[in-house]
This record gives structure tokens, C-alpha cells and sequence, in this order.
């Protein structure tokens, strides 16, 4: 009987140390919102401590650049210059030598991968990046299953702009338009396509979000294809995320996170809309739980000062009412919950719709936006970081379409006519 404990207690620290080996080998995926700048030294300084520290080796992808050979340059100087030991793998479509179609099988260059302990995707479009590592019958290509192996054995899969489009299993490929996708939708293989999924299946990840406004075609795609949770993560911010944890690292900027778990949408009507999004906003050093779908504030706004709505001692900084005529403007999103958490407001509402002289199929379809406050709307507030810094929870999104006026002014002087 001792024998047979002894190898009981055996075998069950044996399973201990397997299921902790499994935990520290889980691997690392890190979408930037694109523009990172070389001198932002929490980025690239985790980047490389993420990766095993000094000395830790990074395959550069410049696949979806313009012109691959600067962009990997660049990347690579800026790894080394905080410890790594970087090198660019050169599979790019617009590389005249080596053909990508060609460099994706070869063993020298797959052998570097697996050697690795870090993968970079520099910026660009990141159709290129699916291009090479997908082959023509939609399997992996060699390449993409050496890039895999570095991940699940614990390893650190980064991207920026092109690099962190490509972190969700669909991605947004070409969407310029915000106004058009929630008009129209998004189609696969145009404005949306399959991405390559190093986040896992069930969140969603956009890029330059809040400079550019991309939560008016973030969401609709979330609802399209299934997603009940998304990030938008801003320009010079990084995204860490292993399994179901997430840490925002970066520069003023931060993630958005959308969920759509409790929204809903009126199939009645033909038009898209969305009820009951609930929105999240995030900045260096807040992090969240994907599983709980809990924040925590960073340490310094723990410190600072909270915003409670439903709090009978809550007192907003501002107090006067604000109307958002272009709700997906650069950065209005940011303003807007920033400003609303610490607002008497209980509702703010902001509007998009097309520019005079629009030729679209639906010119005059416009979309409210109305931005609500909720039972568990919560905020954080520093400045001890030397700029207003905050963390919002919980704000709630209603989208609603809307027919717009043409004109939609007049002017009050004769002979001005107004917008068309």
C-alpha cells in the first residue's frame, strides 16, 4: 500500500508539473494599433523582456510593407537596441528576391523561425500577410506552421497596424470606409477576410482605432460574423494578451473593448442597428479578463480619483451637455467617454451621416449614436502621470439608423443656399 501511494503521490506531481509547464508555455499574443514609434521604450523594452529578455531571438515578417527591406530594418534596429537579437525573414510579396512562394517552404529560413522566441509583423496591408502564409488550398504553408510552433510552445507573436489585423481568425482586410460598412455590410474577401487567429476565435482586434474612428465599422462586423467580443487597440499602444488576461502597455492612447454579449439588433429592421453594446476603455497598465469580463485599473488610478454614476456622492468634473455631429470622427470616441464618465449627463448622443453631394445607393441613411450610462458604469481618474488620464467602464451604445434632412441646413442670409 505505501508503494502504491508513493507512486499515486508520484504521478500526481508529475501532472502538476505537466499542467504547469503547459500554463508558462502558453503563448503570447501582442496586437499594436500601428504607428509605433521607436522611441517608446515600454513597448519595445516588453516586447523583448516578454520574449526571455536579453538576448532574446526575434523573426522580423516586413510581408505586408510597401518596402519590406526599410520596414525591417527599422523594426530590427529597434528590437536589438533593447537587448534582442533580431534578424528579418524575408517572405514579402513585394521582395523581388526571394519569391515569398518560395521562401515560405525553405528549410534555412523556417529553421531561423522555429529558433525563435519572438515573431514581429511590421504594418502595411495585411492582405499581404495572408497571402504568403496561407497557400492557394487555404492550409498553412510550412512558414505559418514554424510561426505556430513558436507561439504554442510559449512564445510572443506581435504585430503592428497590418501585424494586429491579422491577430483575429477574421480580420478586417480592406474597410476604409466606416459609413459604408454600416450601411452595406462588410463582404468576405473585400472588406473582411480570414485572419490568422493568434488571439483565438473569440475576440475580434482592429487597429488604429480610436485616431481613426473604427469602432462604426468594428461593430458591425462583430454582429456580422458572430463575435461577442472585440479590441480596438490605438496607435503607439500595445495590446499583451495570453489566454483570457489582457495588459494595456503604451503611450497616451490605449484599447477599446466592445461587448456584445447582452446586444441585440431589431432583424425587422432592414437598416443595421444595435442595441445595448457595452464599451470599455482602457489605458497603460489597466488590464481586463476576456473570461470575466472584468477591469483593473491601473495601480496609479486605483490611487487616483473614481467615478461612480450611481454613487450619491458622485460629482462630475463637467457639466455641460455635449452633442457629437460626427460621432466617428479622429478621437471623438476617446473625448466622448472620457468626457461622459465624468459628466453630469446621463445620455449623450452623436450622429453620422454623409457629406453633401454623396452618391451612394442610400445618400440620405444616417445612424444616431447614443452613448448611455448604466448600473455598472464605472471610471478612474489621475493626473499624477502628468496628463488627464482615465479608465472607463461599462458605457452603453445604442445605434439606430436615421433618415437625415436635405438641405441639411439653410443659410440665413438670401441668396446662400445651404448643404445639399
Amino acid at each position: 500500500m505505501k508503494q502504491l501511494s508513493f507512486s499515486i503521490r508520484v504521478a500526481a506531481a508529475l501532472l502538476a508539473c505537466l499542467i504547469a509547464q503547459h500554463a508558462l508555455a502558453q503563448g503570447i499574443a501582442v496586437p499594436i494599433g500601428g504607428a509605433l514609434k521607436y522611441d517608446n521604450d515600454a513597448v519595445w523594452s516588453r516586447l523583448v523582456q516578454l520574449a526571455g529578455g536579453k538576448g532574446a531571438r526575434y523573426a522580423v515578417f516586413a510581408t505586408a510593407a510597401a518596402n519590406p527591406e526599410k520596414s525591417a530594418g527599422s523594426i530590427v534596429d529597434a528590437l536589438n537596441k533593447y537587448g534582442a537579437l533580431a534578424e528579418h525573414i524575408p517572405v514579402a510579396p513585394n521582395l523581388k528576391t526571394p519569391d515569398y512562394r518560395a521562401a515560405v517552404n525553405d528549410a534555412e529560413l523556417i529553421a531561423k523561425v522555429r529558433a525563435s522566441t519572438g515573431i514581429y509583423f511590421a504594418g502595411g496591408a495585411q492582405e499581404r500577410i495572408t497571402r504568403a502564409l496561407y497557400q492557394a488550398d487555404g492550409k498553412p504553408t510550412p512558414m505559418l506552421e514554424a510561426i505556430w510552433e513558436v507561439f504554442n510552445r510559449g512564445g510572443v507573436v506581435a504585430g503592428s497596424s497590418a501585424g494586429a489585423a491579422i491577430m483575429s481568425t477574421t480580420m478586417i482586410r480592406d474597410a476604409p470606409d466606416k459609413l459604408a460598412v454600416l450601411k452595406f455590410g462588410a463582404r468576405k474577401g473585400k472588406e473582411i477576410d480570414r485572419g490568422l487567429g493568434f488571439v483565438g476565435p473569440d475576440v475580434f482586434v482592429d487597429q488604429h482605432f480610436l485616431k481613426r474612428g473604427r469602432y462604426g465599422r468594428a461593430l458591425p462586423v462583430m454582429l456580422q460574423t458572430g463575435y461577442k467580443l472585440g479590441i480596438g487597440v490605438e496607435e503607439n499602444t500595445a495590446a499583451i494578451i495570453r489566454g483570457d488576461d489582457m495588459e494595456v502597455v503604451g503611450a497616451k492612447g490605449g484599447v477599446l473593448i466592445a461587448d456584445l454579449t447582452d446586444a441585440t439588433t431589431d432583424s425587422k429592421q432592414k437598416d443595421f442597428n444595435l442595441r445595448n453594446a457595452r464599451l470599455t476603455y482602457l489605458d497603460h497598465g489597466d488590464r481586463y479578463n476576456f473570461k470575466t469580463r472584468t477591469t483593473t485599473p491601473s495601480a496609479a488610478k486605483l490611487k487616483g480619483t473614481r467615478l461612480d454614476p450611481n454613487d450619491k456622492t458622485y460629482s462630475p468634473y463637467f457639466s455641460a451637455d455635449e452633442f457629437y455631429p460626427n460621432a466617428l470622427g479622429d478621437n471623438v470616441l476617446l473625448s466622448l467617454m472620457t468626457n461622459f464618465i465624468d459628466n453630469k449627463q446621463k445620455e449623450v448622443i452623436g450622429l453620422v451621416f454623409s457629406p453633401p453631394g454623396n452618391k451612394d445607393a442610400k445618400p440620405d441613411l444616417g445612424f444616431e449614436f447614443r452613448f448611455r450610462k448604466g448600473g455598472d458604469s464605472l471610471g478612474y481618474f489621475t493626473s499624477v502621470l502628468g496628463s488627464e488620464d482615465y479608465t472607463v467602464a461599462n458605457i452603453y451604445l445604442d445605434i439606430s439608423p436615421v433618415q437625415m434632412s436635405r438641405p441639411l441646413y439653410r443659410a440665413t442670409q438670401p441668396g446662400r443656399s445651404g448643404a445639399n
